[in-house]
């Protein structure tokens, strides 16, 4: 088993030298890396050549650990499903906006697959080395990135009100405002509760966001704009900083898992 050993910085190519650049640069757990992938990687995420390899190293090894897990096709429909219905679309509108997009439902399908793969995997060999944080972690983390936690001071909105749920629905789907109530409203971010501000910062301007029981009724809000800069307070904000902080976290383990199986990989630099 070799070790993987770092490039350094590209020389200048000749064109013969170029020509092999597009070949097999490693092979890691009996997958291969190529040339080509290194240089994308290294160009789509920006980050030198090094961190680039690193990357792809990773994302082979992580593969080979994934090989003995298995996702239900029932589970990719549900999962499906409920991504249709996050953004207010049927299966078939969703097939008919991915072939717009020139995506293929067999190659989406296999992305999902492929994702809820590597959320099992996280979930089966990382999540359980990441503590709970405590206030003063979370306190600390929020001081040192309150640049995460600024948000727009007001939002101008229209707010629509259906009757029932499925009247709701309906409404998302076809913009037919029929039997619908609206109004345009402006709010300052401080007055809204967590639920609704955090619904209402993740949809962009033009959209709606997901639909509310307000008890008569349910209500979604259409984002026309977002004006201004406040910073949450701590305590507005205690679950967006522990989401990020465990983000954080996640991110750390996950290399930290990877670093260690590292050293027993078979990894072969071919070039």
């Amino acid at each position: 088993m070799k070790k993987l050993v770092l490039f350094g910085l590209m020389t200048l190519l000749t064109f013969s030298q170029a020509k092999m650049i597009d070949g097999i640069a490693m092979i890691v757990e009996g997958e291969p890396v190529t040339t080509a992938e290194i240089r994308a990687v290294k160009q789509q995420m920006q980050v030198s050549k090094e961190q680039a390899i690193s990357l792809l190293i990773q994302d082979r090894l992580q593969k080979s650990a994934m090989n003995d897990i298995l996702i239900a096709e029932v589970d990719i429909d549900t999962k499906i499903a409920a991504i249709a219905a996050q953004n207010n679309l049927t299966i078939p509108k969703m097939q008919k906006i991915l072939q717009e997009q020139g995506t293929t439902w067999n190659t989406y399908r296999s992305s999902v697959k492929e994702a809820m793969k590597k959320e099992k995997f996280f979930q089966q060999n990382v999540v359980g080395s990441i503590p709970e944080p405590g206030e003063d972690e979370l306190k600390l983390f929020y001081r040192n990135h309150q640049k995460d936690f600024t948000i727009p001071s007001s939002v101008n909105l229209v707010e629509y009100a259906a009757p029932s749920e499925e009247s709701m629905k309906k409404f998302l789907q076809t913009k037919n405002t029929k039997g619908i109530q609206s109004r345009s409203v402006k709010k300052a971010t401080k007055d809204l509760d967590s639920t609704l501000l955090g619904s209402i910062l993740q949809t962009q301007d033009g959209s709606f966001t997901r639909p509310f029981n307000a008890g008569d009724k349910f209500i979604s809000y259409k984002v026309i704009s977002k004006s201004g800069q406040a910073t949450m307070p701590f305590e507005a904000a205690k679950g967006a900083v522990a989401a990020k902080w465990k983000q954080q976290q996640q991110g750390k383990a996950l290399k930290d898992y990877f670093e260690k199986i590292k050293t027993n990989a078979d990894i072969q630099i071919l070039r």
